[in-house]
């Protein structure tokens, strides 16, 4: 099969943001800003983690993981992207488009852990406050971590290792910006309903599955001990920088991964919310809402 690849599908091409040459030089410039607010945002509040004594905690040991995750994951679309908005011919090779895959699908697996870790951690100090340190030990979160990029390295090669040796046939142009497995096992000469309901099931469910854990999280701390006015109030303070990027995150990923093979015009949009959008917001929602970033700031 591996003759079958080198001869039938040696590149791919991305039809992802075609338009005029005026809109191109707009999106150009768009998601270069973009790019370097991700890039700057983040590794700021990787810095300020560092630098600040005060952040010292599980809470931000994660939230800057999360910044690493949000610059690797734009990285590996976000140049490529820009790239071919000033080409006419948007190409990547097929050992291109299985490495960006990969990356994307490692970096997405660790994102959805710590975003849990990150869930468990705010239940801890809202409903357990006195066991909090007991309990988000550094030991704690550092294995969070190391499961998360574990459990991606799993979520890519679980895919990644039946669709590296499937055969590739025309036609070879992708409806997106970017590879994705939803996106390129349409073109498989063979067995592709099978293998599309294999992507859906490790892709989307697990998405989904993640995201239904996280709102049964809230929805436990909205109820514990008969929760006062107060208390909720007090509650959504903390979380509400959470929930708002878990919503940002899991809901173009609802689109992209449950119903991935749906056709549809505003799905080659959505990408840009998880991969430009998110990434860019994340460091300014949780500046914003964080006391102690602002004071570390």
């Amino acid at each position: 099969m591996d003759g079958q690849n080198d001869s039938l599908a040696s590149e791919f091409v991305l039809r992802g943001l075609s338009s005029s040459w005026e809109t191109k030089i707009f999106l150009i410039l768009i998601f270069s800003l973009l790019y370097l607010g991700i890039i700057l945002g983040n590794l700021f509040i990787v810095f300020l983690v560092i630098a600040d004594s005060h952040l010292h905690s599980p809470m931000y040991f994660l939230l800057s993981n999360l910044s690493l995750i949000d610059v690797g994951l734009s990285t590996t679309t976000i140049p490529k992207m820009i790239s071919d908005l000033s080409n006419e011919y948007k190409v990547i090779s097929f050992q291109g488009c299985m490495t960006q895959i990969c990356y994307i699908h490692i970096m997405v697996g660790a994102q959805m852990v710590l975003l849990t870790a990150m869930a468990f951690d705010r239940h801890t100090a809202i409903c357990k406050p006195l066991h909090y340190l007991n309990i988000m030990s550094p030991k704690r979160y550092v294995l969070f971590v190391v499961t998360g990029w574990v459990t991606g390295l799993i979520h890519s090669m679980s895919q990644f290792a039946f669709v590296i040796n499937l055969p590739f046939c025309g036609p070879n142009k992708v409806g997106s910006s970017y590879c994705d497995f939803p996106r390129i096992i349409k073109f498989a000469c063979t067995y592709g309903a099978i293998f599309e309901f294999l992507v859906a099931a490790n892709s989307g469910f697990m998405r989904m599955g993640t995201f239904f854990l996280l709102i049964l999280s809230y929805i436990f701390i909205t109820f514990w001990k008969h929760s006062s006015r107060a208390f909720l109030s007090k509650a959504f303070v903390t979380l509400s920088a959470h929930i708002t990027v878990v919503v940002l995150f899991f809901i173009p990923c609802t689109f992209l991964y449950v119903w991935p093979f749906l056709t549809s015009s505003i799905d080659k949009y959505l990408f840009i919310a998880d991969f430009a959008i998110t990434p860019a917001l994340n460091p300014v929602i949780y500046t914003l809402r964080s006391k102690d970033m602002k004071i570390a700031i």
